[in-house]
C-alpha cells in the first residue's frame, strides 16, 4: 500500500476537549489520499451487497444493541441530542437494510465509506480534502449551527458531533454536508471513521479502508492516523 508524509497528505485534526469530557470513548480514524472518483465498481459492490446481507431479518431493537450503535446512540443523549431525531448515519444504515430498502451505489469512494461502516458498524465520513479549510475540530455542534445535507435538507447541528473547520461545521456522524461532498470530479479525499468506544480496532479498519481505496479508487499519497 502507498505511504507518503507531506503538507498535502495529512491534515491537522482534533477532538474538543468538551466533546471528550463528555463522551470520553470519542476516537477519530482518519486518511487522506488522491483517489481516481469512478461511478461504480461490480466487484465493490458485490462486497457491499455481502456485508448487507448480515443485517437481513434483524429487528430494529437488536440493532440499537450492537455495541457502536448503541455508544453513538448513548452519546447523542450525553451530548443533549434526541437519537431518534437525527439517528446515527451506522444506524441509519443497518435500518435501511432491516427494513428492506434498496442500497445505492454514488461513486466508488463513497462507496467504500458505505462498505467500511457496514464492516465496521461506526459511523464513516468522506469529505473533498480540497473543500476543506484546516485544521479540523471534532466538536459538538453549537446553538444555531446547520448545513444543507447531502440529500437531507438542512441538518440542525445542536448536540451532534461534527467536524468543524475555518469556515465551521462540514460533517457529522448523523449527515454530512453539501459543501465538501465527493463528487466525481474530486481528486483528494479525506476519510473518517468515528469509534465512541475508544480506538481499538481502529489502525486495522483504516488499513482496510486504505487497500480498498488504492484497489477500487486507485488511490495514492495514502496516509493514516488516530486521534483520540
Amino acid at each position: 500500500m502507498p505511504q507518503t508524509t507531506g503538507d498535502k497528505a495529512g491534515i491537522p485534526l482534533s477532538i474538543a476537549p468538551e466533546l471528550k469530557a463528555t463522551v470520553p470513548g470519542a476516537a477519530v480514524g482518519w486518511i487522506t489520499a488522491t483517489a481516481n472518483v469512478t461511478k461504480h465498481d461490480k466487484a465493490l459492490w458485490q462486497e457491499i451487497e455481502a456485508a448487507a446481507g448480515r443485517f437481513r431479518g434483524m429487528t430494529p431493537q437488536s440493532a440499537c444493541q450492537i455495541p457502536p450503535i448503541k455508544a453513538l446512540r448513548d452519546a447523542y443523549r450525553a451530548l443533549g441530542n434526541d437519537c431518534t431525531r437525527y439517528r446515527g448515519s451506522n444506524e441509519a444504515l443497518v435500518r435501511r437494510i432491516i427494513h428492506g430498502k434498496e442500497l445505492y451505489p454514488v461513486n466508488t469512494v463513497v462507496d467504500i465509506n458505505t462498505l467500511i461502516s457496514l464492516e465496521t458498524l461506526y459511523s464513516a465520513g468522506t469529505f473533498d480534502l480540497d473543500r476543506i479549510r484546516p485544521p479540523v475540530t471534532f466538536r459538538t455542534g453549537r446553538p444555531a449551527e446547520s448545513y444543507l445535507g447531502i440529500g437531507k435538507g438542512e441538518i440542525h447541528l445542536a448536540g451532534l458531533p461534527v467536524f468543524a473547520d475555518q469556515l465551521g461545521p462540514f460533517g457529522s456522524t448523523t449527515s454530512d454536508s453539501q459543501r465538501t461532498m465527493v463528487r466525481r470530479k474530486t481528486t483528494r479525499i479525506m476519510m473518517v471513521v468515528i469509534s465512541f468506544l475508544g480506538s481499538e480496532g481502529m489502525t486495522a479498519a483504516l488499513a482496510r479502508a486504505a487497500r480498498l481505496l488504492a484497489r477500487h479508487a486507485s488511490a495514492s499519497s495514502i496516509e493514516t492516523g488516530v486521534v483520540e
